[in-house]
C-alpha cells in the first residue's frame, strides 16, 4: 500500500528597500531576527498536524491521536462484483467476484471468505451456494498489508440474481480474533433464456 503526501510551502517576498547605514542594519538585523522567530513558532503547530496526519494514514484502522480524542477509524474493505456473463448455454455463464482489506493496528493475520449466495424467481431471501472452494477461509502471506481475492463462478443457473457474501477477519501475531466485518456485492443477474420456437408440424395434403 503506498501513502502519497503532499506538504504545503509558504514563501515570503519582502520589498526592496535603499540600504541603510551601518547602525540602522544592526537594529534591522535584530528585528528581522524576532521575525523570523514568531514566523517559526506560528508554523510549529501547522509541522504538527502534518505529522498526526501522516502517522494516522499509515497505519490504517489505527486511532487518530489521543489529543484528538476520536474514535478508532473503520476498516478499510471492499466487495466488488467484477464481472457478470450472460449467455444461453448454461456452462458459459460466470460471475467474478473479489474482496480487498488493508491491515490494521496490531494485526498480524488476515483472512477473507467468500460465500455466494443465490436467489431465484419467487423467492424472498437468498440462499448460499455449495460448491468445491466456496465457503473457505483464505489467509494472506505474513507481511501483507493489503489483500485481494478474486472468485469465480460458473455453470450459473437462469433466471436467477447471484451475489458473494464476502466476510473479513483480523488476528494478532498469537492468532486471536481482533475484529471481522462483512460486506456483500452487487447482483449478477442472470435472464432467463430466449424461448425455443416449437418446430413447425406439416400439414396433410
Amino acid at each position: 500500500m503506498r501513502v502519497f503526501e503532499v506538504l504545503g510551502a509558504v514563501m515570503i517576498t519582502m520589498p526592496s528597500r535603499p540600504k541603510a547605514p551601518i547602525g540602522r542594519a544592526r537594529h534591522l538585523a535584530v528585528g528581522l531576527g524576532c521575525v523570523l522567530a514568531l514566523f517559526c513558532a506560528a508554523l510549529t503547530p501547522v509541522a504538527t498536524a502534518l505529522a498526526v496526519d501522516r502517522s494516522a494514514a499509515v497505519n490504517v484502522g489505527a486511532s487518530v491521536s489521543a489529543q484528538s480524542g476520536a474514535p478508532a477509524a473503520k476498516p478499510i474493505v471492499l466487495a466488488t462484483l467484477e464481472q457478470c456473463v450472460t449467455a444461453v448455454e448454461q456452462a458459459e455463464r460466470s460471475a467474478t467476484f473479489s474482496g480487498e482489506m488493508a491491515a490494521i493496528a496490531g494485526s498480524s493475520h488476515m483472512e477473507m471468505r467468500i460465500d455466494v449466495i443465490e436467489r431465484m424467481p419467487g423467492e424472498l431471501l437468498y440462499h448460499t451456494v455449495s460448491a468445491p472452494g466456496l465457503g473457505v477461509w483464505r489467509a494472506a502471506a505474513p507481511g501483507v498489508k493489503v489483500y485481494k481475492y478474486l472468485k469465480q463462478v460458473t455453470n450459473l443457473s437462469a433466471p436467477a440474481l447471484y451475489r458473494a457474501a464476502v466476510r473479513f477477519r483480523w488476528l494478532n501475531a498469537k492468532g486471536r480474533f481482533l475484529k471481522a466485518t462483512e460486506l456483500r456485492t452487487a447482483k449478477c443477474e442472470q435472464p432467463a433464456p430466449p424461448a425455443t420456437p416449437a418446430p413447425s408440424t406439416p400439414s396433410a395434403g
